[in-house]
């Protein structure tokens, strides 16, 4: 039998079904986005997603994409947006190489009207829509879908401020399912749960004085509206917290009500010349019972539907987050100067056990990754050893804090900067590119990155003890294998270690990329040539007298970097070598491009880019063949 969903490829599908019709549709959206998620290799979002079923749906009954704009902040949770605008069939090669983006992409689709993989940022781009709609006399609607979660980011804050300061028609849709990734955390998460949670929001019968005192400035609001005898609308939406922003606010109603949902959408289009927030009472995971029981697990696949491991098979090397969670909780147990940050990455980070079992060492401070960091700084300031736990794309939200508060102040802060290079499902707003640049040109800033599990370790432990800044950078998913069950030890800063020696050629690898440094020198001994291989352990300071003494006496010096060349280690190794008159010993450096990199397999963009074991030897024998060819070529002059 032919399901509502087969007939639904466009928006305009949905508006002539009935109410039956909608409510078979959602459960069979739900359907599909678990048997289809279940099968992406990468791990799709799921709870997210089926926790928007009924609102994605009323949001295109009621607007007309793409002149009106739906901006879904993150934009994980828009896979039934793709899907009733034209991308259904592809769903089944999301987040794959070559398949469609998970998040929101406006290469992909004219319905996708800003692209965004981090937090906190719809409220901003749709004052943006607006503003430009306004001044050039058009009429379209501008509608922000931003979750809790994302609230608590400070861009968030500043764009309602703006908007409501400036007035400008825009819809803001808060949906309400008290998560992000982690459970939130903070002070406005606890009072919009108290608003959630209350009956009394939505029951003007019940005590209203008692509700009104769980509110920020609780007694004094009460007692003020007592005074001037405000109705309860009067006390309940002009003195919201929204409202403070300018805000007309709507709500709280219930997100999976479809008929409610989208009444409200049509009756807020009817406010003329104010921003309007729509406030939706969700469930993250909502529709499958194993997804809303555990939203955390199911945030990225269908964890109850997946086959037991077999206990024949040996379990996988440990993920670097674990390593570096494993390692975090030691030295949280052996050092009482240690204290672990996180921007609700709690589970992303690997903290999330680590700071079951030490909760006053393991902060959370929500989406605020420049809060994070000047936090981080306070600690320092009073003799704690804070490790900030960021993922490479996320540190640069907080680099004003990076240079301003803990740089210049020299302070001994360790940023963990998980997810370096090249990211893979997750695509190019989660790549990690750059880090490497932007913290190299830092005075007072060590950067590093570990060659195995067990150096990342050690480098942690030596960022500790540094009295100063210093940055450890690690890749997603598992090494080499590395043993991490020996005691870690105090590596000297600015020094690398040399795995291998031979005379034609120097491969200087920094981080992921000197096991695949390892594998070409095996490659091309087999072809006679011989390679020294150099775990850089440092992009700064770097290890100047060895690198100089390499240049002497190799035929040159190749570096690999999983990092874009602009401001990389291997500009930084070029500058020492020109510096020196040797930059004719620097044969290249390879890198990842200068381009936005895509979502795809981390072993694919390797190989594509040259950054494989295969790449590497290939560009080291182009090297030499070239070298051989000018020779044997007759210089200017010389007769043939």
């Amino acid at each position: 039998m032919e399901r509502i969903l087969d007939r639904v490829n466009a928006p305009a599908d949905l508006r002539g079904l009935s109410e039956e019709d909608l409510k078979q549709l959602c459960a069979e959206i739900r359907e599909f986005l678990v048997n289809t998620v279940d099968g992406i290799g990468g791990g799709g979002h799921l709870a997210s997603n089926l926790g928007v079923v009924e609102l994605t749906v009323a949001l295109h009954r009621a607007f007309e994409t793409p002149r009106d704009q739906i901006i879904w902040d993150v934009s994980h949770q828009a896979y039934v947006h793709k899907m009733l605008t034209g991308r259904k069939d592809g769903l089944a090669a999301i987040r794959q190489y070559g398949g469609l983006s998970g998040f929101a992409d406006r290469q992909e689709s004219p319905h996708d009207a800003f692209g965004a993989g981090h937090a906190g940022t719809a409220i901003s781009a749709g004052a943006g829509m607006a503003t430009a709609r306004d001044l050039a006399g058009d009429e379209f609607d501008v509608i922000a879908v931003v979750g809790d979660g994302a609230m608590t980011a400070g861009m968030a804050l500043e764009g309602m401020n703006h908007v409501g300061h400036m007035g400008t028609r825009m819809l803001v849709v808060l949906n309400d399912n008290a998560m992000s990734i982690s459970p939130n955390v903070g002070a406005l998460s606890r009072n919009v749960n108290k608003l959630r949670l209350e009956p009394l929001y939505r029951n003007a019968k019940r005590d209203f004085g008692s509700f009104v005192e769980h509110l920020p400035l609780g007694k004094h609001v009460w007692d003020g509206a007592k005074r001037v005898k405000a109705s309860f609308r009067e006390l309940m939406v002009h003195a919201s917290f929204w409202e403070q922003f300018g805000f007309e606010y709507f709500g709280p109603i219930d997100g999976h009500n479809l008929h409610e949902v989208e009444s409200a959408l049509h009756a807020i289009k009817q406010v003329e010349g104010r921003p309007a927030l729509l406030h939706l009472l969700t469930e993250k995971g909502h529709g499958i019972p194993e997804a809303a029981a555990d939203p955390i697990k199911s945030h990225s696949g269908t964890f109850w539907l997946k086959t037991p491991a077999d206990p024949s098979v040996p379990p996988p090397p440990p993920t670097y987050s674990k390593v570096f969670a494993d390692a975090c909780q030691e030295l949280i147990e052996h050092d009482d100067r240690v204290v672990a940050i996180t921007a609700a990455m709690l589970e992303g980070t690997g903290l999330a056990p680590v700071h079951k079992q030490h909760p006053d060492r393991v902060i959370d401070v929500g989406i605020a990754e420049q809060h994070a960091v000047t936090f981080a700084a306070g600690l320092a300031t009073q003799g704690m050893r804070p490790i900030a736990s960021i993922y490479s794309t996320f540190l640069q939200r907080g680099y004003d804090s990076v240079v301003h508060d803990v740089v210049v102040q020299n302070l001994p802060v360790v940023f963990a900067l998980d997810r370096a290079g090249f990211v893979g499902d997750d695509g190019k707003t989660h790549q990690g590119f750059i880090d490497t640049s932007y913290l190299r040109c830092l005075p007072n800033m060590v950067v590093s990155a570990p060659r195995d599990e067990a150096e990342l370790r050690d480098l942690l432990y030596t960022g500790v003890l540094h009295d100063g800044p210093f940055s450890v950078r690690y890749p997603r998913g598992a090494g080499p294998g590395a043993p991490t069950d020996q005691p870690m030890k105090q590596l000297k800063i600015g020094e690398s270690e040399v795995l291998r020696k031979g005379d034609d050629v120097a491969l200087l690898g920094f981080g992921a990329t000197v096991t695949q440094c390892s594998g070409a020198a095996d490659i091309l001994a087999d072809i006679g040539v011989k390679a020294t291989v150099v775990n850089a352990r440092f992009a700064k300071p770097l290890d100047e007298e060895l690198i100089l003494r390499l240049a002497r006496q190799t035929g040159g010096i190749i570096t690999a970097e999983e990092n874009v060349r602009a401001g990389g280690f291997g500009e930084g190794v070029l500058t020492l070598l020109a510096d020196h008159g040797l930059a004719d010993r620097f044969l290249g450096a390879l890198a990842m491009p200068d381009h936005i990199v895509d979502h795809g397999p981390q072993s694919t963009y390797r190989a594509l880019y040259g950054l494989d074991a295969s790449g590497i030897a290939a560009r080291v024998q182009e090297h030499l063949e070239a070298d051989q060819v000018s020779r044997t070529e007759p210089s200017l002059g010389t007769p043939a």
